[in-house]
């Protein structure tokens, strides 16, 4: 079981630094929604080579993979923590809009438009295209590049269990298709990054919920509040300016550290993190 808990808290007049950011760059970040209606906006930086030291399948759709490097991390990390480095294959990553298109064309052509819809992105809405997205199978000879066994059982099973924990959702659920417009994938997942995971995992949540989740409580004058792994959280939403927004941060003396991650619809999420113990001393 976590030991962690979600609060909310109404926000207070305090000391904070502002960091600025651009209209475009709403796009760039690990909380990025991708999907039919909010297409890829910026293109892809810092990616990195899959190692030889993950399985990748025979086939050569992607021959040079290639992750974003904090997705790649962590990815790692959790095929360790799984003892999955024997049997899950890597079997996609990043993919060029080029990729993507021809992609996409073979399966209409190979499996119709029916079959595509549902498991192929439209070039332009596939979260491949940012790096952060990652298909993984059961490790054969003959990968399904589209659609790689994942089962619930051992290394892949435990996958399942600890992806939150290190930053990834299941993407594409069952119950979730009429808002993702994607069947369900349980091959694909997702790096979002920590505590966001695991709050969605909680509260049952796509990404696309998630975006307005994290929108409403800041409409409501708070921030959402979350102690795990021995750290206190603070995300709240800040809405984009027309050209540049000035963004409240919170100081040095306050947190360990602060990420900022664009939605790629209208606006920005903070994301602050503090030992409990720095919390309690100030």
């Amino acid at each position: 079981m976590r030991s962690w808990n979600l609060r909310r808290e109404t926000t207070a007049a305090a000391d904070r630094t502002f960091v600025t950011a651009k209209r475009e760059q709403i796009g760039e970040g690990h909380l990025i929604l991708v999907n039919a209606k909010h297409p890829v906006r910026r293109q892809v930086r810092n990616l990195a080579g899959v190692p030889d030291d993950l399985l990748q399948p025979l086939r050569q759709e992607e021959p040079n993979m290639r992750l974003e490097r904090t997705c790649l991390s962590l990815l790692r990390a959790l095929l360790d923590a799984c003892r999955g480095k024997e049997s899950i294959a890597v079997v996609s990553g990043y993919r060029s809009r080029e990729t993507q298109e021809r992609l996409y064309t073979e399966s209409v052509r190979e499996n119709g438009t029916e079959f595509t819809a549902k498991y192929v992105a439209l070039p332009g809405a596939s979260e491949h295209q940012t790096g952060l997205a990652v298909d993984v199978g059961l490790y054969a000879e003959d990968v399904d590049y589209i659609r790689p066994a994942f089962p619930d059982c051992g290394a892949c099973g435990l996958f399942k269990r600890l992806a939150a924990d290190y930053g990834f959702i299941q993407r594409y659920r069952a119950d979730k298709t009429k808002l993702t417009g994607i069947a369900a994938e349980p091959w694909h997942y997702r790096y979002v990054g920590y505590p966001h995971s695991a709050i969605m995992e909680r509260e049952g949540l796509c990404l696309e919920e998630y975006a307005e989740f994290v929108k409403r409580e800041a409409g409501r004058g708070t921030r959402l509040q979350l102690e795990s792994k021995g750290a206190r959280f603070e995300i709240y939403y800040v809405a984009s300016e027309e050209d540049v927004t000035a963004i409240p941060v919170p100081a040095a003396s306050e947190v360990a550290s602060w990420q900022l991650s664009g939605n790629n619809i209208d606006g920005f999420v903070v994301t602050a993190a503090a030992s409990q113990r720095r919390a309690a001393h100030g």
